[in-house]
């Protein structure tokens, strides 16, 4: 079971209102492509040390692909609260079809990218969107229709992703 310290509707609202004012702010700064990393956990535990460590993970590969195509970071801000781990990143790069392609790639193939959530936003702060469904933690079916039916209980997610979180940073010593 996860653990760790529980948070309550209004700390997610103020995280997403905080997140939302740092993106405007790039866009309207830049007016480039905007990158957002946070995790995909459900239920009122967001972060924990073993999730944290999972992020870094995922901002390695961000900073990586970055890195490797010469895409310079204009600005960023990362943030590490109980709310959950998050990275904004502005990015020199108008083709956001291209980050978001990339993203989505680094989403589906890391090895516990499936708890990723890169949001690409373009220069006109549109949220780009992916070209397939995301798959359902636990039964592979359309993730959106688990959710809508609520097919699996949050204690049945947090138990699942916490095994997956183990599995992984097992396998990674």
């Amino acid at each position: 079971m996860l653990h760790g310290e529980t948070v309550v509707l209004t700390d997610m609202l103020d995280c997403r209102e905080r997140r939302a004012r740092k993106q405007d702010e790039y866009r309207e700064k830049y007016h480039t492509t905007i990158i957002s990393f946070c995790m995909n956990i459900p239920g009122p535990i967001e972060t924990n040390e073993d999730i944290t460590k999972v992020f870094h993970s995922g901002t390695h590969d961000i900073l990586q692909y970055l890195g490797d195509n010469h895409i310079a970071i204009l600005e960023s801000v990362e943030h590490n609260e109980k709310t959950g781990n998050e990275l904004i990143l502005a990015v020199d790069c108008k083709d956001s079809k291209r980050i978001k392609d990339a993203m989505t790639h680094i989403e589906e193939t890391h090895p516990i990218g499936r708890l990723f959530d890169i949001d690409v936003l373009d220069p006109d702060g549109n949220k780009m969107s992916r070209n397939t469904f995301r798959k359902c933690f636990i039964c592979n079916c359309q993730a959106q229709e688990c959710a809508s039916r609520r097919r699996h209980s949050v204690p049945e997610m947090q138990e699942f992703i916490d095994s997956k979180i183990q599995e992984y940073l097992s396998s990674e010593k």
